[in-house]
């Protein structure tokens, strides 16, 4: 007995043992390993901050180079729609969410007990920062969250060193629909960073709306910045943009086609639009000083 008692009580242990083993390996992590986003510009800063493993899905539109700047970075990466059939099929262990869109899917995970973090969409560089800071510390990732916006900030702090001290020239950026941005936009943040006056308050614009091509053309601004090339917009809507009161604006001005990939989202990516712009700037000058000339 006493032999069947020892070895009864061995196995038992190594039973609790390999148990206890199985445990340790489900356990999830302090660092969520199955991330799934359900907003394009989470899906932005979300790529920066951890490696693809952890990441479970982005939403189909971080694949659309038209407005995603991570294309290449999320080429492979599982895209999803939101529909939450599909999010709960990937078992995640964090659900990343804007403040709109899946609204549905996002109530559904809530109430299912999936832990879901929601994220306000940045309309300055401030907010930028923020949101990275928000994401970062959902996903563990604090320092990195530090590190991707401490080079944000060296990128815009070149742009400055390199910006003139003469007056800053104004610019407007020019949309589908005759829309226009004012002061508090994301826009508004990118023009002044790049050493721009919005062109938007001469004109009596608000945060934004429509912009009349007859207000536009009798006060152009001294650069003028397209959302994306013409032909990305194939809609009545952007009939606009294809005016002929619009090329004569052209001809007369600088302007510049600003890919709206690089400025739709309020991520670290807009440095890619805040340089670009400034890079204008020599063309801007050159054409303020030839309308000058007697």
């Amino acid at each position: 007995m006493t032999g069947r008692f020892a070895a009864y009580v061995t196995a038992l242990a190594l039973l609790l043992a390999a148990d206890r083993s199985c445990a340790e390996e489900a356990a999830p992590s302090s660092s969520p390993q199955r991330i799934v986003s359900l907003n394009l510009c989470v899906d932005q800063i979300l790529v920066d901050l951890v490696p693809r493993s952890r990441i479970a899905a982005l939403t189909h539109l971080a694949a659309d180079p038209d407005v995603s700047a991570v294309v290449e970075q999320a080429r492979g990466i599982r895209a999803t729609r939101g529909e939450a059939e599909v999010v709960l099929g990937l078992d995640p262990d964090l659900v990343i969410a804007g403040p709109y869109g899946v609204a549905a899917t996002v109530s559904l995970l809530e109430r299912l007990g999936r832990r879901v973090v929601k994220v306000q969409l940045a309309s300055d560089l401030d907010a930028i920062r923020e949101t990275v800071r928000h994401v970062a510390h959902a996903v563990g990732e604090t320092a990195r969250g530090e590190a991707v916006i401490a080079a944000f900030d060296q990128r815009l702090a070149r742009v400055v060193a390199e910006q003139s001290a003469a007056s800053a020239p104004s610019a407007l950026v020019y949309q589908v629909n005759s829309l226009a941005s004012g002061s508090g936009s994301l826009d508004d943040a990118v023009l002044r960073a790049a050493g721009y006056r919005n062109h938007s308050a001469v004109l009596g614009l608000g945060r934004g709306g429509g912009l009349s091509l007859e207000a536009l053309v009798a006060n152009p601004p001294d650069l003028l910045v397209l959302a994306g090339p013409v032909e990305q917009h194939r809609t009545v809507v952007a009939e606009n943009l294809r005016h002929p009161a619009l090329a004569t604006v052209r001809r007369t001005r600088p302007s510049v086609v600003l890919p709206w990939r690089t400025f739709l989202c309020g991520t670290p990516h807009v440095a890619d639009a805040v340089e670009y712009l400034s890079a204008a700037r020599h063309d801007v000058a050159a054409s303020r000083n030839k309308m000058r000339a007697p």
